[in-house]
């Protein structure tokens, strides 16, 4: 009997919790308080909000680490500026940022056909002299730049490419309404410094930390469709995956 009353004691608070952050990100993500802004001291919010400090300091870390809140030990916790999460997930940057429930945007810096390098040709599967469409965006949270793209397809691929106006589609969506969709990548993340280049583009100082992401593509035949390289800003990005025993 006093096992069941403490297990449920230990239900009730991991799930007045799970609440507390519930109602707080649904406030954030209501515009109730906006991006930089400063939220109530824990004291002051633990009482209006009815709960422990224990508890909403569970709840604020809870936030915190999943990028929706920042703290700052001499002055509290702020809302995070808006941010992009990818998980083991393959989808494209616009269908990240509406699952966060963010509006995205791109700005079309290069969309060309060209011939393919004999490094990006191998790379694509394709023959020598192939076609490849070299399409470069930076890409946009809530109006503000947080990444640069670059996409390379084989134009056989998606012969429509090139007439497409990707300030206002997906990539994604044209590679799927061609055939071509995307079904599994080799993505590989590494750090780098902000480019001249880059800094002018993405708003920050030269020399500013960077993530960057380089991705194959592939369709559900195991065909390359899309060589990929991405830089992110590393305020403003975020990579979640679950890492397992090997089995041994």
């Amino acid at each position: 009997m006093l096992k069941e009353l403490a297990k449920n004691r230990i239900f009730q608070k991991s799930h007045r919790y799970a609440e507390v952050a519930r109602r707080l990100e649904q406030q954030i993500r209501d515009g109730g308080m906006v991006a930089g802004s400063r939220i109530l001291g824990e004291r002051e919010l633990a009482k209006v909000l009815g709960v422990s400090r224990v508890t909403l300091r569970r709840a604020l870390c809870e936030l915190r680490d999943r990028g929706i809140l920042v703290s700052d030990e001499a002055k509290g916790w702020f809302v995070a500026p808006p941010n992009v999460s990818e998980q083991n997930v393959l989808r494209s940057f616009s269908e990240m940022a509406a699952a966060r429930g963010l509006s995205s945007g791109s700005l079309v810096i290069r969309s060309v056909v060209r011939i393919a390098s004999f490094e990006e040709a191998e790379m694509l599967s394709l023959p020598a002299g192939a076609k490849v469409f070299d399409l470069e965006r930076v890409r946009t949270l809530v109006g503000e730049p947080v990444g640069i793209e670059n996409s390379l397809i084989p134009l056989q691929r998606a012969p429509a490419l090139p007439a497409t106006d990707f300030a206002r589609q997906s990539l994604y969506t044209a590679l799927r309404d061609a055939g071509a969709a995307p079904a599994v990548a080799n993505y590989v993340l590494s750090a780098t410094a902000a480019s001249t280049e880059h800094a002018h583009l993405l708003n920050v100082p030269e020399g500013t930390a960077l993530l960057a992401a380089n991705a194959i593509a592939r369709d559900s035949n195991g065909v390359p469709v899309e060589l990929s390289k991405t830089v992110f800003r590393g305020d403003r990005y975020r990579f979640l995956t679950t890492l397992r025993a090997e089995q041994r």
